[in-house]
């Protein structure tokens, strides 16, 4: 959404900004266009393969909480699925090393790349791999949909690198190129793309290497784009699985991250360990209306900081509905048509999480770019809904057209 609104800023400072419709609350009209905090820079892709350097300033809204829990992990971050904004945050861009929590990147690709029920011819690369392993033997067949099982839930460091072999090899362009390293390159680029700009991968287990690390924030931006995956959320929410696999195989697995066993609301993600990483959570809930990420790295006491964090935030914010799926949000001018005006409006719920009492500091700007033309369709997209809170950009959410408005004659 960044990257439209940045388009658009750049298209000239014509606007139209309409009044939100009433839904109880006291929303707050923002111009998009004139507010400094909503300046948002894309960061060049060419940059994040490089030297790595601490972000200079983030401009996704965080709020800051000084009587947050104290937490045993050397950084952190719970994010609002939703919208994205951070709801706590502890040296969210401080470089660390993400041991299995790299699966949540391998199975968001695999989904996204591969098909459930292909079956995969297990090669000899995915075989011994080192550390945690569903045991494949070379040659065995077996359904890309138990390869993700097997990765997320038992954390098979041979699953990821089949299921990294498969997708590989599907996007090989010669006989030369290593399958596993396109998909390592393909995992870069889907990180770039979610904004994990000061992530890089080196392989799709999270074995540690030194030229594999990320950042708190980052990983909370891949677990949030994973968690809304409705694939990959019902893996990762699992509490046990049975593949089909051969006789002498064991198809059981059973979930590692305690999260969905013990925490209340608890959806998934992931864990992860490594002696020279420490242990690292990116675990994800979902109570209250509310639906959230949190993210701890090296934390000695990792599902406690997490529980502690999410738990802070159960009671501390709630979850505001701005608006309601098909909600008519406001009328904009229309040149050469029947009539003057068309409404524009959402398709889906907009909502956004706050701390309480901070309601009556919530903002929305209806901006669609002049001149609106006829004709238009109804389903037409016609520009973005901005949602901000005290005066910090949130997120934006598509405007549609709600009417058939013909040329007039």
């Amino acid at each position: 959404m960044g990257k439209n609104r940045k388009n658009w800023r750049n298209q000239g400072p014509k606007w139209q900004v309409g009044v939100l419709a009433a839904t109880g609350l006291s929303i707050v009209l923002l111009l998009a266009v004139i507010l400094p905090a909503v300046q948002r820079e894309e960061t060049a892709g060419g940059q994040r393969f490089g030297t790595w350097e601490q972000s200079s300033g983030e401009a996704i809204s965080t709020m800051v909480d000084p009587n947050a829990p104290a937490i045993s992990a050397k950084t952190a971050v719970v994010m609002d699925i939703v919208s994205g904004r951070i709801l706590y945050e502890k040296n969210k861009d401080e470089k660390v090393y993400p041991a299995s929590t790299t699966k949540i990147m391998t199975a968001l690709l695999g989904i996204e790349q591969g098909q459930l029920d292909e079956m995969i011819t297990v090669s000899g690369a995915a075989i011994g791999v080192e550390g945690s392993s569903i045991y494949l033997k070379e040659g065995e067949k077996i359904s890309m949909e138990d390869l993700l099982y097997g990765a997320m839930l038992r954390s098979g460091n041979d699953a990821a690198t089949a299921i990294a072999q498969a997708i590989g090899q599907k996007l090989k362009k010669d006989s030369v190129e290593d399958p596993v390293q396109i998909f390592v390159e393909k995992m870069n680029l889907r990180a770039a793309e979610l904004g994990a700009v000061h992530t890089q991968f080196a392989n799709p287990t999270g074995l540690h290497d030194e030229n594999h690390y990320t950042t708190a924030l980052d990983m909370a931006l891949i677990g949030r784009a994973a968690m809304q995956n409705p694939t990959f959320s019902t893996i990762a929410g699992a509490e046990s699985w049975m593949a089909e696999r051969q006789e002498d195989r064991d198809p059981y697995f059973y979930n590692k991250n305690k999260v969905v066993h013990q925490y209340e609301g608890g959806t998934g993600v992931k864990i992860g360990y490594t002696k020279a990483t420490g242990r690292t959570l990116v675990a994800s809930s979902s109570r209250e209306g509310m639906q959230l990420v949190c993210v701890v790295m090296n934390a000695p006491d990792w599902f406690n900081d997490a529980y502690r964090l999410m738990d802070y935030i159960y009671e501390t914010c709630q979850s505001v509905e701005i608006a309601v799926a098909g909600q008519r949000i406001s009328q904009v001018n229309i040149e050469g048509g029947v009539r003057n005006t068309v409404w524009v409006g959402v398709k889906e719920p907009v909502s956004c999480i706050v701390r309480r009492g901070e309601e009556s500091n919530l903002g929305v700007a209806c901006a669609v770019r002049e001149p609106v033309k006829a004709p238009v369709q109804r389903g037409q997209e016609a520009g973005q809904l901005h949602i901000y809170a005290s005066g910090q950009y949130v997120y934006s959410v598509p405007l549609y057209f709600f009417e058939d408005v013909d040329r007039g004659q």
